[in-house]
C-alpha cells in the first residue's frame, strides 16, 4: 500500500505539474480554462488522498518493522519530507481552487493571476523533486543510525550474548 500510494502520488504531480505548464504558457482558453478545472480535481480527488495514504502508512509500517521511525536517518528524513510535502499541499489547495473558480467563471488571459499560475508551476516542480528524493532514500537506504539507533541495536547484542559467570 506504500509504496503504491507513494508512486501514484509521483505520477500524480507529475500530470499537475504537465497541467500547471499548460495553464501557464497555452494561447487557447479552453486549454488554459481545463488545464485548471483540472488541477483542481486531481489536487483534491488524487493528489492529496494519495499524500495522506503515503504518509499514515509509511508511519505504521515504520513501527512494523526493523527500520523503525527513529533508528535510521534516511527513514526519519523520509517521513519528514513526506509530512514538509502534505503540509505544503495543503495549503496549495486554497489558491488552487481559487485560479480553478476563476477559470470557471471568466477567461484568463497570459497575464491574469500570472504570479499565481507560476507559484503552482513551481509549486508542483519542487514537490515532484522532493517525492523523488524521498523515493531515492527508499531504493538505496543509505547507512547512517541515528542516537537512538545505534542504543536500540547495542541493547539488542547485550540481551543476546550470552551471559558468563
Amino acid at each position: 500500500m506504500h509504496i503504491t500510494s507513494t508512486v501514484g502520488w509521483i505520477g500524480a504531480v507529475a500530470v499537475f505539474l504537465a497541467l500547471a505548464i499548460a495553464g501557464l504558457t497555452s494561447q487557447d482558453d479552453q486549454m488554459v480554462r481545463a488545464s485548471y478545472l483540472s488541477m483542481e480535481l486531481t489536487a483534491k480527488f488524487v493528489i492529496v488522498p494519495l499524500s495522506l495514504v503515503s504518509l499514515l502508512s509509511g508511519l505504521v509500517q515504520s513501527f512494523g518493522t526493523k527500520w523503525g521511525l527513529f533508528r535510521h536517518y534516511w527513514v526519519l528524513v523520509k517521513f519528514l519530507l513526506t509530512l514538509l510535502s502534505t503540509i505544503v499541499l495543503l495549503l496549495q489547495l486554497e489558491p488552487i481552487s481559487y485560479i480553478s473558480g476563476i477559470a470557471a467563471e471568466t477567461t484568463l488571459s497570459n497575464v491574469n493571476l500570472r504570479d499565481t499560475r507560476l507559484s503552482l508551476v513551481l509549486h508542483a516542480s519542487g514537490g515532484l523533486l522532493v517525492l523523488l528524493v524521498v523515493t531515492t532514500l527508499s531504493v538505496y537506504k543509505p547507512r547512517g543510525m541515528t542516537r537512538y539507533g545505534w542504543r536500540k541495536q547495542n541493547k539488542q547484542k547485550t540481551e543476546l550474548q550470552p551471559q558468563r559467570q
